[in-house]
């Protein structure tokens, strides 16, 4: 008689059978809440090909007639940059309020986290419409809204990296009687800086592309723009822009790594 073991199945191909039913039910089930048809991309095909008819060729006569399209460049190229510079700025502040070896005092340092974490689980496009309706829509908004996101994720990503230095360099810098604030002048901040800097260029770069979204909602720059050109219809205009917005982001992408590559 054979032995059951090698007829049933095994337990790693339950294990499997299990996950592959559940993640099957779930997509399933969001399918049917939202009311989306998957197969909807291939029996409803013909009204991509009438929007892309719609948007092709582009008109790139746009970029150069449009007297305002070299400032909403560089509207958006300024909001990045202050958002990282300001958000920077902030989230590095708090990281060293936050981290173990640099702040001994808990209460701080649990206040610090809550108040990271906090700023860091509100979506950015909450934020934009809160900044829109307090300061109006423009750049201005913009900014304040890239400052905020950038503290909230790169304050988390800072203090990890302080709590991951090595503490023998500090222990030895206390043993010779040296106070908290030269032993973190010594011995964290060699240890973190070139890290610090190639994740502000990281931040930099995430943030360039999150001006461009923000402008749609009114946060200015070239986003902006695209918005008003999808709003009126202009198909081909908007067809042009994308493929600036391409361009731009991508030499600021090659840009920001080979700088970091660099640094690192």
């Amino acid at each position: 008689m054979k032995n059951p073991a090698t007829i049933l199945p095994s337990a790693q191909y339950k294990r499997k059978a299990t996950i592959f039913s559940v993640l099957s039910i779930i997509v399933i089930g969001c399918c049917w809440f939202v009311e989306f048809n998957p197969f909807g991309f291939f029996s409803e095909f013909h009204f991509v090909q009438d929007l892309l008819s719609e948007m092709f060729p582009p008109n790139f006569e746009i970029i150069w007639d449009d007297n305002s399209m070299a400032m909403s460049i560089l509207q958006t190229l300024s909001m990045a940059f202050l958002g990282t510079f300001y958000g920077g700025f902030v989230a590095i502040i708090l990281s060293f309020l936050s981290a173990t070896p640099t702040m001994p005092i808990v209460w701080i340092r649990n206040l610090t986290k809550f108040m990271l974490s906090l700023i860091r689980v509100i979506p950015s496009l909450v934020i934009i419409l809160i900044f829109v309706i307090a300061v109006g829509p423009g750049a201005f908004a913009g900014v304040l809204t890239l400052v905020i996101t950038t503290i909230g994720t790169f304050g988390k990503l800072f203090t990890e990296t302080i709590d991951n230095t090595e503490n023998p360099a500090g222990e030895a810098i206390f043993s010779v009687g040296s106070n908290r604030v030269q032993m973190i002048k010594y011995s964290i901040v060699p240890q973190i800086l070139p890290s610090f800097i190639s994740n502000l260029l990281y931040a930099f770069d995430i943030n360039m592309r999150a001006a461009i979204g923000l402008g749609i909602f009114g946060g200015g720059g070239i986003g902006y723009k695209l918005h008003m050109a999808m709003r009126v219809l202009h198909y081909k205009d908007a067809t042009a822009l994308i493929a600036l917005i391409i361009v731009l982001v991508t030499i600021v992408e090659k840009i920001s790594n080979t700088l970091r590559k660099r640094i690192i």
